[in-house]
């Protein structure tokens, strides 16, 4: 009996975590091998050229690095914020005595028994600490390269340009991953009301991430790039 009640979450939900963790495996493959491809690949490159361009003419750029990285500071504390705020919400849920779920036994397909129901908020709030941390993360990276872009240059200083860029790229690396730890929470968000919610929501997520992730091109303009393209090294 208890089977009847969760086939649908053991088989639904960790099919549709199968579909993002897929997706973003592709994506991680073509983002190493095929850079030109994908919005990150280009935007490392970019952002590499722009740190280059920043260091050597900071006599004149140096206030629009500092507010450059400023906004994108700002962006990864509201992204903090909002993720600490819902787990300070989930974590009043979980403790509370009141039983969220009552009203929606009869309309939910799945399981409604409190192991589940625990598990779907305790699930929900390791992703959003996760996805707190990373953001957190983020700000200290990109905080420590708004003061060494502008450190006067020196030939023995091991503050190189390249530098600055790993330490810009750890700093974008580390909000990419808790952007998506944030998205995958979506789902799971939907789980509350049935398993197959997520499973709806997982397989629509994908494409919307695929026009986002991906640089569509014409075939002509692809085979330009592919004639243009040479050591992707460069690239994250």
């Amino acid at each position: 009996m208890e089977w009847r009640k969760c086939y649908l979450d053991v088989i639904l939900v960790p099919l549709g975590f199968l579909i993002m963790a897929g997706y973003h495996g592709w994506l991680w493959h073509n983002v190493r091998t095929k850079p030109e491809t994908t919005i990150i690949g280009i935007n490392t490159r970019g952002r590499r050229l722009w740190v280059s361009a920043m260091i050597k003419d900071n006599e004149k750029k140096n206030i629009l690095a500092v507010q450059t990285l400023r906004n994108t500071i700002m962006g990864s504390t509201l992204m903090a914020t909002t993720s600490i705020l819902l787990c300070s919400g989930l974590a009043a849920v979980i403790s509370s005595t009141y039983s969220v779920k009552k009203p929606l036994n009869d309309a939910v397909y799945g399981a409604h028994g409190e192991f589940m129901v625990a598990l779907k908020y305790v699930t929900l709030l390791t992703i959003f600490l996760f996805s707190f941390m990373c953001h957190s993360l983020s700000i200290r990276f990109i905080n420590q390269v708004n003061i060494l872009i502008n450190s006067p240059q020196d030939p023995t200083s091991p503050v190189t340009p390249e530098y600055v860029s790993e330490l810009l790229e750890k700093g974008y690396i580390l909000n990419t991953v808790g952007n998506r730890l944030f998205y995958t929470a979506l789902p799971l968000m939907l789980w509350i009301f049935g398993p197959v919610l997520v499973f709806l929501c997982s397989i629509t997520l994908v494409p919307m991430l695929y026009n986002l992730d991906f640089v569509l091109r014409s075939p002509d303009q692809k085979g330009k790039n592919m004639d243009a393209s040479g050591n992707n090294s460069d690239f994250v």
